[in-house]
């Protein structure tokens, strides 16, 4: 009895070596089938790169600027997943961006644009910048920065050269209707706005808010507050045009309405595991809301939309949004950052955003022929 005891141990611990050993090996195989795979798939990369540039070493009668044409491989890497939103930031790029996250800079405060003619076109200035009081109007068409032309600047140059230190100028030539004007402009910090605030007619409260940016859900917040102090209980939010920001900005602004333990987002990763993001919030708002949005209301604009519908409490007018139900990270990465998509959002009922977009509660088109605000109109007469 006691000899087929031993037997029976023996036998099992020889189970779990034999496993274990097994198991080590497939391991080890795979490992190393990975690492090899990998080696082998840069090592092409950089064969074929180094082809290329023997032969424009060889050939090509300009200079070559190697920086230049290094970041423009790594752009064309990640351009080759075909993904609308993952791409690789240069340096220029990620301060663009994180200048966008943080709502300041410095400079002179407008925004600008490229036509298909190559001009750089002020789109518009910023309410109180340095470009507002130097005069620049929306059309303006700037034609040299610091006496240099911009006949052959893109975008990006154009402005970094219009950047600066702060307390210095820039001359700027621009051409309006025809007339060339010179502008000299003080480069000071410019704060960009993202909300403001009205009361409407018939003691209606008013909240725009065209980015999620830091900090945009606290005056939110604070501007619920005072209309609460004047007796305001109905409030249109105006999204319309919001492209998104950051992601934990537009969860805190919809925690201001969402109440505790209800789902704000669902997330899911590469490996399809879900993410509830539920509020944290004992008091809501306890306001009649509207929320206005259209087709250029995206990303975290939608995160807040499909939170306040689904969780029934906000109407929603306008057209339906954008469709973009995915999430980046951005990671930092040489001198730039690598923007990565690694998550999909749906509604809290577990609806798809991405490509499809969320579809207002009431449906109304903004008539481009008409002076009317259809879409406000209508929210108006919502509330009342």
């Amino acid at each position: 009895m006691e000899s087929s005891k031993k037997e029976k141990i023996y036998k099992v611990i020889m189970l779990i070596l034999v496993t274990a050993t097994v198991t080590f090996m497939i391991t080890s195989i795979g490992m190393y089938n990975y690492f090899v795979r990998l080696s082998d798939d840069t090592e092409t990369i950089a064969k074929k790169l180094e082809i290329v540039k023997n032969e424009l070493e060889k050939y090509y009668i300009g200079d070559m600027d190697t920086e230049s044409m290094t970041e423009t491989a790594i752009k064309g890497y990640v351009a080759g997943l075909k993904d609308d939103y993952s791409e690789y930031l240069t340096k220029e790029e990620y301060e663009e961006l994180l200048i966008s996250i943080t709502g300041d800079y410095v400079g002179i405060g407008i925004y600008m644009s490229q036509d298909v003619e190559g001009n750089i076109i002020v789109v518009s200035p910023i309410v109180g910048s340095p470009a507002e009081k130097a005069g620049l109007q929306a059309g303006d068409i700037i034609t040299a920065i610091n006496g240099e032309s911009c006949s052959e600047m893109d975008l990006d140059t154009a402005s970094s050269k219009i950047k600066g230190q702060e307390g210095t100028t820039v001359e700027l030539e621009i051409l309006r209707e025809n007339e060339k004007l010179n502008k000299t402009v003080e480069r000071r910090t410019v704060e960009i706005q993202d909300s403001r605030s009205e009361i409407l007619e018939g003691n209606i409260g008013y909240i725009q808010l065209t980015t999620f940016d830091e900090g945009c859900a606290d005056n939110v917040e604070q501007y619920l507050l005072d209309f609460q102090n004047q007796g305001i209980n109905s409030v249109i939010i105006d999204l319309r045009d919001n492209t998104g920001g950051v992601v934990t900005e537009a969860i805190d602004f919809a925690e201001l309405f969402v109440k505790r333990g209800d789902i704000i987002m669902r997330s899911y990763n590469k490996a399809d595991n879900v993410t509830l993001t539920k509020s944290n919030n004992t008091k809501p708002v306890d306001m009649e809301i509207v929320i206005l949005v259209n087709e250029y209301s995206a990303s975290a604009t939608e995160i807040v939309t499909a939170a306040l519908k689904d969780n029934e409490v906000a109407t929603i007018v306008g057209t339906t949004t954008y469709g973009k139900g995915v999430m980046q990270e951005v990671m930092p990465l040489f001198d730039g950052a690598l923007k990565v998509t690694t998550e999909e959002f749906k509604t809290p009922n577990g609806n798809e955003i991405n490509g499809i977009g969320i579809m207002p509660d009431e449906i109304v088109e903004d008539n481009v022929d008409t002076e009317e605000d259809e879409q406000l109109q209508k929210a108006i007469e919502i509330l009342k």
